[in-house]
């Protein structure tokens, strides 16, 4: 069976809610990392064989199959389709499996995966609150509500559930949250995300064009006093915005190919997907599956924590990652090493392909081998991807 590889991979700098990434249309803001990743694998974007984009809340800018409009925005010819899925926050790092599978299967050669989400123009409550609001109903349907009665799925409340079920204090949340952008902040300032980030033009009202390149997420000035004055988001919980994933806008994207892919580039591949999988979990707690995913993933590939160089485990709320820690013994200092979605935002649909460009990019500038992506995802779900880098 042919092999996967990912041959380039960028992403956009995230941008806060209203922030400056608040004028670009969603299939705009794709087509701008379309665009990117073609020129950065040297490739006729001709032989593109298929474009499939993450996308979570698809309404209103962000409907109509945002990944066809995004290739109808780009450079990418007419004949190049496309698809959205919505795998919830790892619908892009399913779209990067899909993609993997379709070239590994020999149906095509060269696909690209990605993701968007503008959280400033298509706010994350639309498609739920809209259709309630409309008599349109909801999405918890009558054998649902009997399987679950009284269930209300949320990942807040996961988020508490996780901390008390792993005895994790608000402290200790805290702590963590303020590491994430410490991390952050050290890597903007040495240039480490300066080669994944497609930078973007942005204008403000006065006329000034500036171009967006740095997270805005990043509070540059954190400290840990001002993250523990934060309110807790529940009286009786732990926590608070500070240790939650911030709202951002922002658009990624991997180009995968197989030998003959390759080839057909000329390209040299920056790193070979060695393992993917994906599993469903206890919906209620919801944000625990990525625990049970990795500690199978690691199994079916024949490999433990200890042979992984470098781990991305978004960061959605401050009690995932430090729980998975805990549960996986793998080591802290391998985690998120350049910070997390607590300091440099969850574009949710693009964030699957945001993390694994972080990833193959830190692994290739720390020398490692393999890299080890998860995250949680509505309903209880968990998708794992592990790479080994092959270019230097």
């Amino acid at each position: 069976m042919p092999e996967a590889y990912i041959v380039a991979a960028v992403r956009t700098a995230g941008g806060r809610k209203g922030g400056k990434l608040a004028g670009w249309h969603p299939a705009d803001l794709a087509a701008q990392v379309l665009d990117a990743v073609v020129t950065r694998a040297g490739a006729d974007p001709a032989v593109v064989e298929d474009v499939i984009l993450g996308c979570v809340v698809q309404i209103g800018q962000q409907a109509m199959n945002v990944a066809r409009n995004a290739v109808l925005a780009s450079a990418l010819p007419e004949s190049v389709p496309g698809t959205t899925i919505d795998r919830q926050c790892g619908s892009s790092q399913q779209a990067l499996h899909f993609a993997a599978q379709a070239v590994m299967s020999g149906t095509m050669d060269v696909v690209i995966a990605g993701g968007v989400e503008s959280m400033t123009r298509v706010p994350i409550t639309s498609s739920t609150v809209f259709p309630a609001q409309n008599g349109m109903g909801t999405y918890k349907s009558p054998a649902m509500d009997d399987r679950y009665p009284g269930v209300e799925f949320s990942q807040f409340t996961g988020a508490e559930m996780m901390a008390r079920k792993y005895d994790l204090s608000r402290d200790e949340l805290d702590e963590y949250s303020y590491d994430s952008h410490r991390k952050a902040i050290a890597a903007t300032n040495a240039g480490y995300f300066d080669d994944e980030i497609v930078p973007l033009e942005v204008r403000f009202g006065d006329g000034l064009t500036v171009s967006h390149v740095v997270d805005e997420g990043i509070r540059f000035d954190a400290t840990l006093d001002a993250i523990r004055s934060v309110k807790l988001l529940h009286p009786e919980g732990r926590v608070t915005a500070a240790s939650s994933s911030q709202i951002c806008d922002g658009a990624s994207a991997v180009l995968i190919a197989n030998e003959r892919g390759l080839a057909r580039l000329g390209a040299q591949p920056l790193a070979r997907i060695a393992h993917m999988s994906v599993i469903g979990h206890d919906p209620v707690i919801m944000l625990e599956a990525p625990i049970v995913a990795t500690q199978r993933a690691l199994a079916k590939a024949g490999l433990s924590a200890g042979d992984i160089d470098a781990f991305e485990v978004n960061e959605a709320f401050a009690p995932v990652p430090l729980a998975w820690l805990k549960t996986t013994g793998a080591d802290p200092a391998k985690l998120n090493v350049h910070g997390g979605a607590i300091a440099l935002g969850h574009p949710l649909g693009s964030s699957g392909t945001k993390l694994m460009t972080t990833l193959l990019h830190a692994l290739r500038r720390r020398g490692g081998r393999y890299g080890l992506q998860t995250m949680c995802e509505g309903g209880g779900l968990a998708n794992v991807t592990i790479v080994e880098r092959l270019a230097s």
